[in-house]
């Protein structure tokens, strides 16, 4: 995940100095995307029922599977 810290920003501003757009790499354009990405991701399955490691192996061998 693309921390504040890790970014570059160039700041555009107007006659009297007020920042009013910012410029970053497109490196870091698309690893903020890709952040967004993973977050929309993570809250969309937020309230997926989940299942522990443990009970998984379980089930799988009580199937046959492992």
């Amino acid at each position: 995940m693309t921390m504040p810290i890790n970014l570059h920003p160039q700041y555009i501003t107007n006659d009297n100095g007020d920042k009013v757009s910012v410029v970053i790499t497109m490196q870091e354009f698309e690893d903020m995307l890709e952040d967004i990405e993973d977050l929309t991701a993570i809250a969309d399955r937020k309230d997926e029922d989940i299942t522990s490691h443990d009970d998984l192996v379980k089930e799988l061998k009580a199937d046959g599977t492992l």
